[in-house]
């Protein structure tokens, strides 16, 4: 070798830490062709979701499912719930950590004790309790009080508030909210874009985007003075949103010079992150026909109900290239009906930049009892009920491609109750369908017919029954008289005095589906919150609620990770909100849960005071 090389050579070399990002950057440049990363973050996520899925299924566990946990979940994203405990408690000298003082996201408090004990079992148990006058909502891990005034972390040990908002008069509420979320993968103009915020709609026509951990006005943009806009909705979600306002009415003098109000809803569409305007337009009775009800949009389709049962679907990105008058964005200089102004800035406002001058072209077309439509699984189906009363409860299973019935498409539970039975496609995109009643939840799938690969049939995956005793009831009374009387029925299906059903809902992170089972008898009833599996139905872990549950009034239950929150609206308007975490306990202790007993004990190991059930 050429001495004038090598001392070239020499004088170029890299400090090692240098080479090795330059080689761990080639290696990784070389690696992106071959398809996802090995421990890349989606990879590291639902690792640690898998590992806390166990870890809140399980009965009883070991040392050994504790240190592959804690090596797996090493390896970490911010909020990981696993590993963010781990990082705080476990020590080097185990092998499963390193200790650290304090944990920004400190999701995950209660996963376990410094003794290590995945030896027992998991149970939630009740850590904070709210009541309050006015509506108690839930977002990601956040507890909103006070019409989103005051916003607290579900997730720390006991709820503490992130921030607070200053008060505000009744006419600049807020009426709806949207979660925003940071899309992955794509270069966003602001930093602050990257963070999780709230696009809300106040009662004054502001749509506001605020941060979800400071509550600050992000972005801001005035919709208009002519009409009260009510609801967000996504059309596609963390994508595509539509602003949609109140039913439209003609001034009392008008109406009673007989001028009759053929505009029924205005509509406002506008793309996320970056914050931009698509378009804002009138739904006209005269172009949509006159017994139009309501109207929504999902997936680039706007779908319009009819007094009538039609359900009628138009494609949104026709009627927009077709109708457009002008595309204007947020900021730009605009004339609209003779007033020049800035699109967005108060008093100017959107403009009209979608003019619908005839009736649109028809997509789909159906008739369904109180317009009832849901389109999902694979190939594409829908369901929808007969537009008969005599058809309530009967449900159509239908191929949306040419409105085939499917194979034992008619599926009806025959259940007799107050509150009817419900059906929809399952929320997991697996193109299931969840056909639930007060006492029997079916999971069904559709499966192709053997011979006619065209035609699907409708199979039961796995069902769900309510704990019953089986009781026989005498259909026959003997009055004191003598008299003979014959009872229709024994008891209604949803009789709170058995076990029924009244949630049923879905955990994607998790894979699990939560079912709340409730038994009322008296004026106190009993209710807990059933784990299953979402491929085959069996119970994994019942959680039991420490309140009281009344059928009667409205509940709501949310199951996020290792939080359950429970938030129940009585008839005097009076809002209760109960939160559960996650904590590990030994099988014998399990109704000092409900009692709250317990003892303190000093770790010597970290120096840390735990509470011991």
């Amino acid at each position: 070798m050429d001495p004038d090389s090598s001392a070239s050579a020499a004088g170029t070399r890299l400090h090692s830490s240098d080479a090795f990002r330059i080689h761990s950057i080639c290696f990784l440049l070389m690696r992106r062709t071959q398809g996802f990363y090995t421990k890349d973050a989606g990879f590291v996520y639902r690792k640690n979701m898998g590992i806390l899925r166990k870890l809140i299924c399980q009965l009883a566990g070991g040392p050994r499912f504790l240190k592959q946990m804690t090596s797996d979940a090493r390896e970490n994203c911010e909020n990981c719930p696993v590993s963010a405990y781990l990082a705080r408690n476990c020590s080097q000298e185990d092998g499963l950590g390193t200790p650290a003082s304090s944990c920004p996201t400190d999701r995950g408090t209660n996963l376990l004790d410094c003794n290590g004990c995945f030896t027992e079992s998991t149970t939630f148990r009740n850590v904070w309790t709210k009541h309050s006058t006015s509506p108690i909502t839930y977002q990601s891990g956040k507890i909103y009080l006070e019409n989103y005034r005051y916003c607290l972390s579900s997730i720390t040990p006991e709820p503490r508030i992130i921030y607070q908002m200053p008060a505000c008069p009744k006419s600049e509420k807020i009426e709806d909210v949207l979660l925003l979320e940071c899309p992955v993968g794509e270069v966003l103009p602001n930093p602050s874009d990257y963070k999780p915020s709230l696009v809300v709609l106040t009662a004054h026509n502001w749509l506001l985007r605020l941060s979800a951990t400071t509550g600050e006005i992000l972005e801001k943009v005035y919709l208009a003075a002519h009409c009260k806009f009510r609801y967000l909705s996504w059309d596609t979600p963390q994508d595509v949103m539509v602003v949609k306002s109140i039913q439209q009415k003609h001034p009392g003098a008008a109406r009673q010079a007989g001028v009759q109000q053929s505009v029924l809803f205005v509509l406002a569409v506008f793309r996320v992150l970056p914050l931009s305007f698509i378009g804002m337009l009138e739904l006209d009775k005269k172009f949509f026909g006159n017994s139009m009800t309501d109207a929504s949009m999902s997936d680039s389709m706007l779908i319009v109900t009819h007094s009538t049962g039609l359900v009628r679907l138009y494609s949104f990105q026709t009627i927009s290239e077709q109708f457009m008058l002008q595309r204007v964005d947020l900021g730009q200089e605009y004339n609209w009906n003779g007033k020049i102004g800035i699109v967005g800035k108060y008093p100017f406002g959107i403009p009209y930049n979608i003019k619908i001058t005839g009736a649109p072209d028809l997509l789909f077309e159906v008739s369904s009892l109180e317009s009832t439509f849901q389109i999902g699984g694979f190939p594409w189906h829908y369901i929808i009920t007969p537009n008969k009363k005599s058809q309530k409860g009967i449900f159509h299973v239908c191929s949306l491609k040419d409105h085939t019935l499917a194979k034992n498409g008619v599926q009806e539970m025959k259940c007799c109750s107050l509150e009817p039975d419900w059906i929809t496609f399952h929320p997991d995109s697996s193109g299931r369908i969840l056909h639930v009643g007060p006492n029997l939840i079916k999971v069904l799938k559709l499966k192709e017919v053997e011979g006619n690969t065209e035609l699907q049939k409708v199979t039961e995956d796995f069902i769900i029954q309510a704990s019953r005793e089986n009781n026989i009831e005498n259909s026959i009374t003997v009055t004191s008289s003598g008299r003979i009387v014959k009872n229709r029925f024994n008891s209604l299906d949803d009789d709170p005095e058995k076990e029924t059903f009244q949630i049923v809902d879905y955990e994607d992170e998790l894979n699990l589906l939560s079912i709340a089972a409730v038994t009322q008898i008296g004026s106190d009833g009993s209710a807990r919150l059933d784990l299953r599996c979402n491929e085959r139905g069996t119970r994994l872990k019942s959680i039991p609620f420490v309140e009281s549950w009344d059928v009667t009034y409205s509940h709501e239950v949310y199951f996020d990770r290792n939080v359950v929150l429970h938030i129940e609206q009585k008839p005097n308007r009076t809002f209760s909100c109960y939160v559960y975490h996650m904590i590990c306990s030994r099988s014998n202790e399990d109704e000092n849960i409900k009692k709250g007993k317990g003892k303190r004990q000093f770790c010597e190991k970290l120096g840390r005071t735990f509470k011991y059930l």
